[in-house]
């Protein structure tokens, strides 16, 4: 532990060091953080100023737009700064809270995609059950069951890295502070402890996507008896959903699912779950679902209104 303290500040390696990509790169994301905020504030207000909020999909969608408009602040805006920045500097402190902020969100957001898999099991396998298993109370307690684990995967990533020993080498060669990056600058032998991160979030991902599936499979299963256009209704509310999960969990596999490595390809995968995911995520939902169009629709309208008079 002692040792540790020679290193207070981190120099992050960024996405490249050409200065004209750099530059085109924070046009790109300066437009998409905007759409990201834009896209996700326009879902959370329709849906907490219409009725759609007492249905238990499009509470969960509430919270999945805020887990994902503070994931993406976590990480863009730092990121913008650096690209015009001539140099890229975190302090050490920054790092372990970025590390922590980002993981216990990351986190929410996995079991908030799964608590919206387990709501469209039970309303198209279990119709009649539908208000009783997805009752507001359970839903809160959803809501916190999230939190709670996003909170428990987080703190056991931070346990796993703050105790690392720091002493030489400082440049992180990704954009943002993660276990992986860390784990290759600290001066002592971290096999076992890229075991126990590969456990943790590797698994964590896997086991909650293999769940996600399993509970695509029964609905599948469920509906191939349905009449034709019972069916196209079921499967355009599970759609979207499938779509948000393969956009968020395909890269977090990717970056988690192996020995403790870093790919330049991590950078670019990375991407796709701090920004292109929470960018594409409300219009995925909005443009395939007619109720959210709708709700939209109307706020804008109302919007208009109040603004004329």
């Amino acid at each position: 532990m002692g040792n540790r303290n020679n290193v207070t500040v981190f120099i992050l390696l960024g996405l490249s060091q050409n200065k004209n990509i750099e530059i085109l790169c924070f046009v790109l994301f300066l437009f998409c953080y905007i759409a990201v905020w834009m896209g996700n504030l326009l879902i959370m207000i329709s849906i907490t100023c219409s009725p759609l909020i007492n249905q238990p999909m499009y509470f969960f969608l509430n919270y999945l737009s805020l887990s994902d408009l503070s994931y993406t602040s976590t990480v863009v805006p730092k990121l913008m700064t650096d690209l015009l920045a001539e140099r890229k500097t975190i302090s050490y402190s920054s790092c372990m809270t970025q590390l922590f902020i980002l993981h216990f969100l990351g986190g929410i957001e996995i079991f908030v995609l799964t608590g919206m898999a387990y709501d469209r099991y039970v309303v198209i396998c279990k119709p009649l059950h539908y208000t009783v298993v997805m009752s507001r109370q359970r839903c809160n307690a959803i809501i916190i069951a999230c939190c709670t684990g996003g909170f428990i995967h987080s703190a056991s990533q931070f346990l796993l890295t703050i105790f690392l020993p720091f002493c030489g080498p400082n440049e992180i060669d990704h954009y943002f502070c993660d276990v992986y990056p860390l784990l290759k600058l600290a001066c002592t032998d971290t096999y076992r402890i890229g075991l126990l991160v590969i456990v943790d979030s590797g698994l964590i991902a896997l086991v909650t996507f293999v769940i996600l599936m399993g509970s695509y499979f029964l609905i599948l299963h469920t509906i191939r008896d349905y009449p034709a256009e019972s069916r196209a209704k079921a499967l355009s509310t599970c759609s979207s959903h499938i779509t948000v999960v393969v956009l968020f969990f395909g890269p977090v596999l990717f970056i988690y699912i192996r020995p403790a490595e870093t790919f330049p390809e991590d950078k670019v995968f990375a991407l796709f779950c701090t920004i292109i995911a929470p960018m594409f995520n409300p219009l995925i939902y909005t443009l395939r679902n007619l109720e959210m169009k709708n709700a939209v629709r109307k706020m804008l309208y109302h919007q208009l209104l109040s603004e004329r008079k």
